[in-house]
């Protein structure tokens, strides 16, 4: 049986009494996202609505399998202004990281316009919303508040946080862009760096970070 985290879990202690790393949920979610990304099934299938689906998904994994919820959300005036900082900073990381690929990489204007055209021939507008309201709070709840929160009371702080970010960016080898790939892997980075550097831990600064960012870079300020 697991036991409950308390304030030495949110040190970045190990905890060895029940605490494992959750691979399954890991390898459910990129099996998800091999659906929806790899060449030889997502031509059959409307990407947003089986993101949409594959978001409910973690969602459910998480809250059914993990524990102790309501300690990791703490919404204050502190929390809010992080989460919003936080999503300027990473567009602005995201805008300089852009630059410096199209200068150095032929494949990288072509990989972010592919990237892009996921949201030709839909509504913008709900679209943004989607990413506001599911799909940002989806992954945020599942990579961070479950599988990192697991994989640090299992591993440590650093191990744990290492091994997150690079499942969610394995997950998205499937589609075999390498932008998209560096993407994952340093949203994966920054949000689990937040996650891990915030005491206690609290969810609420990276709900509205992914949820702010994903409307930004992809509907309000697209990088391309």
């Amino acid at each position: 049986m697991n036991p409950p985290l308390t304030a030495r879990n949110t040190k970045g202690a190990k905890d060895t009494k029940g605490a494992a790393v959750p691979l399954v949920p890991a390898a459910v979610a990129v099996g998800l996202w091999f659906i929806m990304f790899s060449p030889w099934t997502a031509p059959h299938l409307n990407f947003w609505l089986s993101m949409l689906f594959s978001a409910c998904v973690l969602l459910s994994m998480s809250f059914g399998l993990g524990k102790d919820w309501k300690a990791q959300f703490s919404l204050t005036p502190r929390a809010v202004v992080v989460g919003i900082l936080s999503a300027i900073l990473l567009w602005g990381i995201f805008y300089l990281g852009n630059f410096f690929s199209n200068l150095l990489f032929d494949f990288a204007r072509p990989q972010v316009h592919n990237i892009y055209g996921l949201r030709d021939g839909n509504n913008h507008g709900l679209i943004a919303l989607e990413l506001l309201l599911v799909i940002g709070p989806a992954e945020t709840v599942f990579w961070q508040g479950f599988i990192q929160r697991k994989s640090m009371d299992a591993l440590g702080a650093w191990p744990g946080f290492i091994v997150t970010t690079l499942i969610y960016a394995f997950a998205h080898i499937w589609s075999f862009n390498f932008m998209l790939l560096m993407a994952a892997l340093v949203c994966g980075a920054f949000w689990g760096f937040m996650y891990m550097a915030l005491k206690p831990r609290n969810l609420v600064p990276l709900l509205i970070s992914h949820a702010a960012w994903d409307v930004m870079v992809f509907i309000l300020f697209p990088i391309i």
